[in-house]
């Protein structure tokens, strides 16, 4: 339903005690139907849910500007009743019938979704009893309705959050750890994207390949630990004998407290002490007891997860140290973070602001921020790209590799340079090297990834002309204005569109010599049919604007397409034939004003000034400090962030800060 509206209508209360059950008037059929809150759940909600309203409004549905969400699929009864009761917002009191609940879905006025109810079917009937019943309640009623909604909004979500460490992280902490440089975590299984990333904890279960291989790598680590002697001074002192109880006991709390990143319990201490000493009796060797306490602490879930219970736990402290360490270096905490921790240091925002600032100058916090990046930006995709070596010679791993590495290097210009973070989509420079200056047609800079201005015709700005977004939103022979729309929607507006229904055909029509087709005539298919348009009008219109573009990121002013030839007298004569055709470039974002481009760079300007982007670039970095995805209970969170990310100028770095200065990064009364 489109319109901006101010109210937020994700709600799981029941907004209204007891309100009156009332007859709506005039229509027979409509007068005899008695309307209290159940009716909204029984006979409302069962209709909207049927013409599939929620899968555009929600929190992250194409339709989320207009502030008007369903609620989530597994919502109970008292939530749902109190989001019909919500509707009030979009009934006009005084004249139901104008009332933009009604006019919307049915499309009497402009509807973005479409006519999702026919006006005079049952389902519009449903509808009419209960805007008739919105409208009949009294102005005191409405009062404590918002009321109830503002205290809702302003509640906490208490919960308790278990996230294993991500192979990334699992790397980096035995590093520092250790002293390991091995990377074993590169060979475990594949991590799943959830939500657009992969620290997401509901994508993170053990499977038994896992668990076999933080077994294998925890007795690799373990043995290289102490090979040849402490050489990383794991150990404290030199022990007084192989069973020296004392020395034991002071390496397993050391160890402990950085493997487990807090202070170990009395028992923890005494159970890992009697397994080194038992060991170390064994072997007679005193290393033998801390390579075994490592190979078992390694394999603990206290290593593995991290655990944390929140403001009440006695481990609070050190639960902040390590979401600070994890999200702004993708490590463990180091020697002064935990100190911090133990101090008491971390529990007020001058004190967390203070040390996250000198965590942000610290050369790992690039790191951190560069898997972050990789990962919102899906450059797995571009490094396993393939290509049909036929038509694109050019392209190979080292040049999939530049084209990430050019992204990666506008993203900490930006970040790391406080500038404009509105810059990785208006930028008019990039960095590149000797291949992509080709590949693009720029001038081949001094050294490797030089700084080098886009000329002032060029309709590349930012990373949206960048080959790394251009390669992984292509087919491995042509261009995918589908794909290329459906990133922009998910990635930099933060918009769910849904997968086609079960059995749609997406096969568009082939391309001949007799019929040459431009992908835009082509995907015409897609708006003329009615199960797919609703979809491909909020992505393909996006993409078309890419066409210049080809498959791997080379500007060409034609479509050129390639036909086998004509055989001659031996198959080696065979020569392709090629055509070119003209593109039509002109693209549009439906649901937003005035957006119609035409380049790469003035689809850049139209993000770099929208709400929706901004807020989503907001959404985007939460998913990722906070491994899940946003809650209701999280938007006053997500807002107060947006207002801070655009009051310090869009600087990346401020939006780090404000984030982890946030009482929700701080347990403090919430998960």
């Amino acid at each position: 339903m489109g319109g901006r509206w101010p109210v937020r209508l994700l709600i799981s209360v029941a907004l209204i005690a007891a309100t009156p059950a009332i007859a709506t008037p005039d229509d027979s059929s409509r007068s005899r139907r008695v309307v209290d809150e159940s009716y909204f759940a029984n006979a409302v909600y069962p209709a909207l849910h049927a013409v599939q309203c929620e899968r555009c409004h929600g929190d992250n549905g194409v339709a989320s500007e207009t502030r008007l969400a369903f609620p989530e699929p597994d919502a109970g009864r008292d939530r749902i009743t109190a989001f019909g009761l919500g509707l009030i917002d979009l009934v006009d009191r005084t004249d139901p019938e104008r009332s933009l609940l009604l006019r919307k879905p049915t499309k009497r006025v402009k509807h973005a979704g479409g006519q999702r109810i026919k006006p005079g079917g049952d389902e519009e009937e449903a509808l009419r009893a209960w805007i008739d019943y919105l409208a009949g309640l009294s102005d005191d009623q409405v009062r404590q309705a918002r009321e109830r909604v503002a205290r809702f909004e302003r509640r906490g979500l208490e919960s308790l959050s278990v996230r294993r460490l991500t192979h990334s992280q699992y790397n980096h902490t035995v590093r520092d750890l250790l002293g390991d440089q091995s990377q074993l975590a590169s060979g475990f299984p594949k991590e799943d994207f959830v939500n657009g990333f992969k620290n997401q904890a509901e994508g993170q279960g053990v499977s038994p390949l896992q668990a076999e291989a933080y077994s294998r790598a925890a007795e690799r680590l373990a043995l290289a630990a102490f090979r040849g002697g402490d050489h990383h001074h794991l150990i404290p002192r030199q022990p007084a004998s192989p069973t020296d109880a004392e020395g034991a006991g002071e390496f397993v709390r050391q160890f402990g407290l950085k493997a487990f990143r807090r202070p170990l319990k009395d028992d923890e201490v005494s159970r890992y002490t009697g397994l080194f000493l038992g060991e170390a009796g064994r072997r007679k060797d005193f290393h033998a007891g801390a390579s075994l306490v490592v190979e078992v602490m390694l394999q603990s879930p206290h290593f593995l997860f991290r655990v944390e219970r929140g403001a009440g736990s006695p481990d609070a402290p050190y639960e902040v140290a390590s979401r600070l360490s994890y999200f702004l270096w993708d490590t463990m905490p180091d020697d002064d973070l935990l100190a911090a921790a133990g101090r008491g240091e971390l529990a007020t925002t001058v004190q967390v602001e203070a040390i996250a600032r000198r965590m942000l100058d610290d050369t790992r916090a690039r790191g951190a921020m560069a898997e972050f990046l990789a990962q919102w930006m899906r450059f797995d995709r571009a490094l396993e790209a393939t290509r049909d070596r036929r038509r694109f010679r050019e392209f190979n791993a080292e040049v999939a590799a530049a084209m990430v590495e050019e992204t990666r290097r506008l993203f900490e210009d930006l970040v790391w340079g406080d500038r404009d973070f509105r810059g990785f989509f208006t930028a008019g420079y990039t960095f590149v090297n000797a291949d992509l200056a080709r590949l693009y047609g720029l001038p081949a800079p001094a050294e490797d990834f030089a700084k080098v201005d886009y000329p002032a015709d060029s309709g590349r700005s930012g990373v949206l002309g960048h080959g790394s977004f251009l390669v992984l939103t292509s087919k491995p022979a042509e261009t995918s204005p589908t794909a290329r729309g459906l990133f922009i929607r998910n990635q930099f507006l933060g918009q769910e569109v849904p997968p086609p229904p079960a059995g749609v055909n997406t096969d568009l029509p082939t391309v001949t010599e007799d019929a040459p087709l431009t992908n835009r005539q082509r995907l015409a298919v897609h708006l003329n049919s009615e199960s797919c348009a609703g979809c491909h009008r909020l992505i393909d219109p996006i993409g078309l604007g890419f066409e210049q573009y080809d498959a791997v990121g080379v500007f060409r002013e034609k479509m050129v397409l390639q036909f086998a030839g004509p055989r001659g007298d031996q198959a080696r004569e065979r020569r392709p034939i090629t055509r070119e055709i003209e593109v039509d470039t002109s693209g549009s974002i439906e649901g937003m004003a005035d957006s119609a481009f035409s380049t790469p760079r003035e689809l850049g300007r139209l993000l770099a000034e929208s709400k929706t982007c901004q807020r989503a670039i907001v959404k985007q970095l939460f998913r990722y400090a906070f491994g899940r995805q946003e809650t209701p209970n999280d938007q006053p969170v997500i807002e107060a962030l947006v207002a801070k990310f655009r009051g310090s100028g869009f600087r990346f770095r401020e939006l780090l800060l404000a984030l982890v200065m946030s009482d929700l990064f701080l347990q403090k009364g919430s998960g």
